[in-house]
């Protein structure tokens, strides 16, 4: 499982010029799973997630977590982030887990989260999307688990 974590001011995903996941302060998550991901992957990346201190405190440093600033969380489903550029200018994705097992994780992975107490907007499975987010920071940081 890979999960590219941004912290934002605010992010949206739009589909067919509708709002369909909407957050404020908080982390956009670009979510990719790979074939032989299960349940426990799932569970650690959402409570390493949960757990993450990189908001600033009073004195600057990255020492509070999302819950500590009243953050929310958007999720996207992203298996291109298991691409393969290794050979060739075409990307491989064979490594990406496929539908619907892909989805059902993508949606315990959210699961997870919520029932850790935070807000979880998401975009739509399998959708071709628009997400567009401000990036605070940057700071951006990619979770192999």
């Amino acid at each position: 499982m890979r999960v590219v974590i941004q912290r934002v001011n605010h992010a949206q995903v739009v589909i067919d010029n509708q709002v369909v996941g909407k957050i404020n302060k908080g982390f956009l998550l670009l979510v990719g799973l790979k074939d032989g991901d299960e349940l426990g992957v799932v569970k650690k990346a959402a409570d390493k997630i949960a757990k993450m201190r990189i908001f600033e405190d009073e004195n600057g440093k990255t020492n509070l977590s999302l819950k500590e600033v009243n953050g929310e969380i958007l999720s996207v489903s992203q298996f291109t982030l298991l691409a393969n550029t290794k050979k060739g200018n075409r990307p491989s994705f064979v490594e990406a887990m496929r539908p619907p097992k892909s989805k059902q994780l993508w949606e315990e992975f959210n699961h997870e989260l919520e029932f850790k107490g935070f807000k979880v907007e998401t975009g739509e499975f399998g959708a071709d999307m628009q997400v567009s987010l401000e990036n605070d920071g940057p700071f951006t940081i990619v979770l192999d688990i």
